[in-house]
C-alpha cells in the first residue's frame, strides 16, 4: 500500500513537472495533479485498452506508433473532466502524453 502511495506522489509530480515542460499543459497545484494522475490511472485502465482494441489496425499498420496518439487522446480526456489539470489541444496533449511517460517511467524505475 505505501509502494501506491508512493508512486500516486512520483506521477503527480511528474505530471506537474510535464505542465512545467509543455506550452498548453496547467497544473493548479499539487491536489489538482494528484486527482488527475488518480483520474488518468482509471482512465488508462479502463478506457484506453478498449480504443486500443478498436484501433489496432490503424496500431498495426503504424507499427505501433498510433499507441502515442492514443495516449494523448486519454491526456485529453483527463484534461477535459479534471478541474484544476487544463490541457490546450491536442499536440500539447501528445506531447505532453510523451514526456509524461518518460519521467514517469524514470521516476519509478528509480523509486525501485
Amino acid at each position: 500500500m505505501t509502494g501506491l502511495l508512493i508512486r500516486w506522489g512520483i506521477n503527480a509530480l511528474s505530471l506537474m513537472l510535464t505542465a512545467y515542460l509543455i506550452e498548453g499543459i496547467e497544473v493548479r497545484g499539487f491536489g489538482a495533479a494528484l486527482i488527475a494522475v488518480l483520474v488518468l490511472g482509471i482512465v488508462n485502465a479502463v478506457i484506453r485498452p478498449l480504443v486500443l482494441l478498436l484501433t489496432l489496425p490503424l496500431n498495426i499498420l503504424t507499427l505501433g506508433i498510433f499507441t502515442l496518439v492514443v495516449n494523448g487522446m486519454m491526456l485529453y480526456l483527463v484534461g477535459s473532466v479534471v478541474k484544476g489539470f487544463d490541457v490546450a489541444g491536442f499536440i500539447p496533449a501528445l506531447l505532453g502524453a510523451i514526456v509524461l511517460s518518460f519521467i514517469s517511467s524514470i521516476a519509478n524505475a528509480l523509486v525501485e
